[in-house]
């Protein structure tokens, strides 16, 4: 990836966290017109596509992620929601099931300083593996990364994220449990606990972390997307 397109992913995921879609679409779509190999990328314009109510484009965004990586849980999960949002339920399960089943695999001191910045060098390697698919390695530099900074709970969030693509549910969850002992207000951590526990058939935990999610962050529509899962399932 050239400099200008990390830059441009870099502004892209800001304004996405900041639930800023459009100013984000400009930046990932110019993303996508230069590098297709992002499974991220495409399941955050998959989201932003389907907020907008444009659930086919969405679907193929949560579908090209899924090729990318396979062992993608997230991308399944909002696959289903736009499946079920589209009256397709049984394709919805299946997709999500298929996803999860395959899913089963398994010196020196530093300054506080110099050791925040290899911990976020460590991170964007990470991030680089995990985008490619290669997410024991991508899962190594974010354990890397959190040796020199254990309170990092971004990279921590995506070390999770990285153990439960790989199958490793308990492993995710007991990271993502880590995060919210010290920052319970860390809404990202619990909507991710949300889909570790799902990704576990704990649906019925998963539901309330999501619904607890909501309550400190109405606004947050991953969890109102989870949760209309439910309500279509009956669940």
């Amino acid at each position: 990836m050239d400099e200008q397109t990390r830059e441009w992913l870099k502004l892209g995921k800001e304004a996405y966290r900041k639930k800023e879609y459009a100013h984000a679409e400009s930046f990932l779509e110019k993303v996508l017109a230069q590098d297709q190999s992002y499974a991220d990328v495409h399941v955050m314009m998959g989201v932003i596509l389907h907020d907008r109510g444009q659930l086919s484009r969405a679907e193929q965004m949560f579908l090209r992620a899924l090729e990318i990586n396979p062992r993608y849980v997230e991308a399944a999960l909002l696959l289903a929601v736009s499946l079920n949002d589209q009256g397709r339920y049984q394709e919805g399960n299946e997709v999500f099931q298929r996803t999860t089943s395959a899913s089963q695999v398994a010196p020196g001191q530093l300054d506080p300083i110099s050791q925040g910045k290899v911990a976020n060098m460590y991170a964007e390697i990470g991030e680089v593996y995990e985008s490619g698919g290669l997410l024991e390695k991508a899962a190594l530099e974010y354990q890397k990364a959190l040796e020199l900074g254990p309170g990092f709970v971004d990279i921590r969030l995506r070390l999770a994220q990285t153990f439960r693509d790989q199958g490793k549910h308990e492993e995710s969850i007991r990271q993502l449990r880590r995060i919210l002992h010290d920052r319970a207000d860390f809404t990202p951590a619990r909507v991710q606990l949300g889909v570790a526990l799902y990704a576990r058939g704990k649906k019925s935990e998963a539901r309330q972390e999501w619904e607890r999610a909501l309550a400190d962050d109405s606004g947050n529509k991953s969890c109102r997307m989870y949760l209309d899962l439910f309500q279509q399932k009956g669940s």
